[in-house]
């Protein structure tokens, strides 16, 4: 019986959800983080008061497989799309899944970090560089310093075959002349292991079970102020980022209201929620959090939407055969 009433209760407690959505002015569908989904939405409805906003979190892997069952069920529900990388909204863009629309915020962006059409619009700079527990021998400054005998056994990395990050990181990498593939098969001699996501990384670097690890910024940089035994490095030679872009669907039925959601989360105060809660915001001119250098300082390396969705099965398959097929 209390399976049932179990069951019951699970049912309807979907059906109201799935009304209150449908109730909605807005819905977003995001990869963001609880709190920041929550923060970025109490920003936008106290810019536009009046207008109901629903949103739905999920790991961008996920969200997406949720939004591509429903565009193929002809009943997509999202509006907006608030997820970590360009290169699978570039993916959405050739499909015809995504609205253009050219904001006037866009002027105070730099023109390498949105879509010259106005399909999506980056939010944020989220750099993937090296984190190193304080005990460690070696202080890295390079990303060649993880293939050095120091390190030899002590390196932790997020796998591109379950980190979207990861492949993008992987193949900005990739890209560099003086680094390129080969520069992860000399990772793979010297014991680097590969596994999992970003957390499971500074888990076992702050932990002292890695010393080393490649990770996304803000994750030892928060856990730094916290207390925890890391450092976080911005190598010489650049580093990768995703920039959480934001896209309309072509299906919305709420236009008006994804145009302004657009606009707020690129607008000065937009972006001050997201430096707020502890990110490189992506417009010009508005600084950097706690714990991070100059923006001038961070060399972020170039990667092109395009070129790396034409080649991503392909880099994930090299991935693969150099570390193997576990995630």
């Amino acid at each position: 019986m209390n399976k049932i009433v179990s069951a019951f209760s699970a049912l309807a407690a979907t059906a109201m959800l799935a009304g209150a959505v449908e109730a909605a002015d807005l819905v977003i569908y995001t990869s963001q983080p609880n709190e920041d989904a929550q923060a970025t939405v109490d920003g936008f409805k106290a810019a536009n008061p009046g207008l109901e906003v629903e949103w739905v979190r999920d790991g961008t892997p996920k969200i997406m497989a949720k939004l591509m069952a429903e565009i193929e069920a002809g009943n997509p529900v999202a509006d907006i799309l608030l997820i970590a990388d360009t290169v699978t909204l570039e993916r959405m863009k050739q499909a015809g899944q995504l609205m253009a629309y050219k904001s006037p915020e866009a002027q105070n962006f730099d023109a390498a970090l949105y879509d010259a059409d106005g399909h999506y619009y980056s939010t944020k700079l989220i750099t993937t560089g090296i984190m190193y527990n304080t005990q460690a021998g070696m202080k890295p400054t390079s990303w060649k310093d993880l293939t050095k005998a120091e390190a030899k056994g002590l390196v932790a990395m997020p796998s591109p075959l379950t980190s979207g990050a990861a492949l993008i990181h992987a193949q900005t990498l990739a890209g560099v002349d003086s680094l390129g593939w080969d520069y992860y098969r000399s990772l793979k001699d010297n014991g680097a292991v590969a596994s999992g996501g970003n957390g499971a990384v500074l888990k076992s670097v702050a932990s002292g079970e890695k010393a080393y690890g490649m990770v996304v910024d803000y994750m030892p940089i928060r856990e730094k102020a916290k207390g925890a035994p890391v450092e976080f490095v911005f190598p010489e030679e650049g580093v990768s980022a995703v920039t959480e872009p934001v896209a309309i669907l072509s299906s919305t039925e709420h236009a008006d209201a994804a145009k302004k959601f657009i606009d707020y989360i690129l607008s000065e105060e937009g972006q001050k929620v997201q430096l707020g809660l502890g990110y490189i915001p992506a417009r010009n001119g508005l600084g950097v959090p706690k714990g991070f250098p100059a923006r001038d300082q961070i060399k972020v390396l170039p990667i092109d939407a395009a070129d790396a969705l034409k080649t991503s099965e392909e880099d994930l398959k090299t991935f693969s055969d150099i570390f193997g097929t576990a995630g």
